[in-house]
């Protein structure tokens, strides 16, 4: 009888003890949750905070392309500038038009004095590129080439025949660059493809993408 007792006893004893194991690995667990939890959370924190200078730089770039009537559009998300190719070029040409150069004469000191406006803007934008773009009408050698064309007329025009009183710094910046029809509509020729982007490189975005690594 006692042996059976003393058993019963052992078993409970037993069983309290994995209860004890089960309870401290649940909350071993609810612990590591909470702390990536945390984790994320400031994470995301971050990134809202990194953001905050890249917004800026594009509304102002947005409220001066309004303010000096300059007809481009503007990506509210990435401040891409787009020009349409009938603004700079006639079509399947690589040489700016006399309309092209006005353009140019007007935009480019707008914009490059919003880089250059204040210290966190230039600070904020790493870079600054030329992208030329065509549509998918042609053959994939033949439009890379001209967008690359197309792009470094515009630079060449900007840096040889214009003068504006942040040329120095923006030189330091930018770059050509040509995307042929890589961003293009593959199934018909959409003219609005055809065009020059200007685009910035935020150093925020780079700054970002160190965050997620880190936090992963």
């Amino acid at each position: 009888m006692d042996d059976f007792i003393r058993g019963e006893i052992d078993a409970e004893i037993i069983e309290d003890d994995d209860s004890s194991i089960y309870l401290s690995i649940g909350d071993l667990m609810s612990g590591l949750l909470m702390f990536f939890a945390l984790l994320f959370i400031t994470a995301l924190l971050q990134l809202a905070e990194k953001d905050v200078p890249k917004r800026v730089v594009i509304g102002n770039v947005v409220g001066q392309m309004k303010s000096n009537n300059i007809n481009v559009k503007v990506n509210p998300e990435t401040g891409d500038v787009s020009i349409q190719e009938s603004i700079l070029f006639a079509k399947g040409s690589t040489e700016l038009k006399p309309e092209g150069k006005a353009f140019l004469r007007r935009f480019i000191p707008v914009y490059s004095g919003v880089i250059f406006s204040k210290p966190e803007f230039e600070q904020e934008i790493s870079r600054v590129v030329i992208e030329g773009h065509t549509s998918s009408d042609g053959d994939d050698k033949t439009n890379l080439q001209l967008s690359l064309l197309r792009s470094s007329s515009v630079y060449n025009y900007i840096f040889y025949d214009m003068n504006f009183p942040t040329k120095a710094p923006l030189s330091q910046k930018i770059l050509a660059a040509g995307r042929g029809e890589i961003e293009s509509d593959n199934k018909r020729d959409n003219p609005g493809d055809r065009k020059v982007l200007f685009r910035f490189q935020f150093r925020s975005d780079e700054l970002k993408k160190d965050i997620v690594k880190t936090s992963l």
